[in-house]
């Protein structure tokens, strides 16, 4: 069995509140020392990721950022931001009162996204350094959204709903990069972990998907395995619930050290 892990970051491996993976450090030690790859799939930026991936020492496993808009490798400079430009160019283009609800992290200062996420303005800062995707919030309602969207549809810009953002891409998902990572390390078979509506595709295609518990945001509906518990839940919030989920898979597969 080649197995490899994918999980997502905020509210799942990282607290909600304290960005802390510090519960999920039992689960962590376990993964390295049966060799299995784990490989981080957020929203967040690589500028972001990368000091994170060197702090669990995750080795040569690639990155999947921006919500699946670009798979990055270790040390590698990143890409362009011509999908990024395109995004934002696809906004200016929206009409001015569907505009005026939406706020992406491009309209907004570091202290600014500080605010909005929690995050030190260092780690705002990185934030911001975006190549293939743009969050942001929206302030407007649900009739004004629909229209906001065909909008932006129309210049091939789609989004998503993640835990905090309406994050807006080229169509690229999570699950079309975790497909390609998995083909690439030769795994036959795949973890995911999640807890948005932003992680259901890459948790539907995974052998094995994982519903993190997140108090904090809307609950995600059944899906499709849940009936025969490919896919589960985890009882616990945030990594608390995600080191108990990822020990017992090792376990129900054989795949720990002893």
């Amino acid at each position: 069995m080649r197995l490899v892990i994918f999980t997502d970051l905020d509210g799942t491996l990282l607290d909600h509140d304290t960005y802390s993976h510090a519960p999920a450090a039992q689960a962590l030690a376990a993964l390295k020392a049966a060799g299995v790859p784990l490989v981080l799939a957020s929203s967040k930026t690589g500028a972001e990721m990368a000091p994170l991936h060197a702090e669990l020492g995750l080795g040569d496993a690639p990155m999947i950022v921006e919500n699946g808009a670009g798979v990055l490798e270790p040390g590698a400079d990143g890409a362009g931001d011509a999908a990024y430009r395109k995004i934002r160019a696809a906004l200016d283009s929206v009409p001015p009162d569907l505009r005026a609800h939406y706020r992406g992290f491009g309209d907004m200062t570091d202290a600014e996204v500080s605010d909005v996420t929690g995050l030190p303005p260092e780690g705002a800062a990185l934030a911001r350094q975006r190549c293939h995707s743009e969050p942001g919030v929206w302030s407007g309602d649900d009739a004004a959204l629909a229209r906001f969207l065909d909008a932006l549809d129309g210049q091939g810009v789609s989004a998503r709903h993640g835990g905090r953002f309406l994050t807006l891409s080229l169509g690229r998902t999570k699950a079309d990069a975790m497909r390609e990572v998995a083909d690439r390390l030769g795994a036959d078979t795949t973890i995911a972990l999640g807890d948005a509506p932003n992680d259901v595709e890459m948790l539907e295609q995974a052998t094995h998907g994982v519903i993190v518990r997140n108090d904090h945001g809307t609950p995600l509906p059944r899906l499709a395995g849940e009936e025969n518990d490919r896919i589960r839940r985890t009882a616990e919030t945030g990594p608390s619930g995600w080191n108990a989920a990822v020990l017992a898979l090792l376990q129900d597969l054989g795949a720990t050290t002893g």
